[in-house]
């Protein structure tokens, strides 16, 4: 007999945890409950749950600092949910590593589905073979979700590191906001595309790598961002006399869905 996964469940509202509860057990699943965030941490620490549904706003510690906290020690996946729509928040939720996020009211069904999407996007990571990148000095492991840099292991999300992992395997390749937010998320976004803005800020500053490092993540004014490599210190002159350029986007340099025949 498996193993059943683990949901963690932490809201304040107890009709939240019967309704998802009861959806969640008919799909296979085992629920655990905490109604404020202190209690949150206790049980996340306690349980070892395989994902994390976590309420914006709780009593005693709010959802923000419950992913914060862990996200300190843990990758496991987290679905937010929220009674405010304001885009702040969602950039917020986006820029502390959550997965998912889920604006009230919502219907218990689209909840599973998530969670049981998200479920299966990890599983398959961990599944598959090691795919790790080497660009100079950067090591990027996306299995083990561990960036390293000169050795050094770095504190980047597990957002971030998708994020990363994403652009780094394409190099050249220019991905818009809205395909990062597509891709990397795995579902069709609704929403402010400045989430992406923030985590390429973020990731950019954890990096914090010199200017002779090979590699950089550059920004297209208008369109998106691209991951660029250098063979040698002569690629990396070039670039900087095409700097001095106005730099438009070339239609071969876009990722775009090919459709099927």
């Amino acid at each position: 007999m498996s193993v059943k996964q683990q949901i963690l469940i932490c809201d304040d509202q107890h009709i939240i945890h019967e309704t998802l509860g009861v959806y969640l057990r008919n799909e296979g699943f085992e629920s655990i409950s905490a109604f404020d965030g202190e209690q949150a941490i206790e049980e996340f620490n306690r349980k070892k749950p395989n994902l994390v549904i976590l309420d914006l706003m709780m009593p005693k510690k709010s959802g923000m600092d419950v992913c914060r906290e862990i996200r300190q020690n843990s990758s496991v996946p987290i679905i937010m949910l929220t009674a405010k729509s304001e885009e702040i928040d969602r950039v917020l939720g986006l820029e502390l590593g959550a997965d998912d996020y889920i604006v009230k009211p919502f219907s218990a069904r689209e909840v599973v589905a998530r969670v049981k999407a998200v479920l299966r996007r990890y599983s398959m990571q961990e599944t598959e073979p090691a795919k790790i990148l080497h660009y100079g000095n950067l090591e990027i492991n996306i299995n083990n979700y561990d960036v390293r840099l000169n050795g050094e292991r770095l504190p980047l999300t597990p957002k971030e590191v998708e994020i990363l992992q994403l652009l780094a395997s394409h190099p050249g390749k220019v991905f818009s906001r809205e395909k990062i937010l597509s891709i990397v998320w795995g579902y069709e976004y609704y929403g402010d595309t400045r989430a992406v803005d923030t985590q390429i800020k973020r990731i950019r500053q954890k990096l914090q790598s010199a200017d002779d490092c090979g590699w950089e993540i550059k920004t297209v004014y208008g369109v998106g961002y691209r991951f660029e490599a250098y063979g040698d210190p002569d690629d990396r002159q070039d670039n900087e006399e095409r700097k001095k350029l106005p730099e438009t986007p070339k239609a071969y340099d876009f990722v775009e869905e090919k459709p099927t025949e």
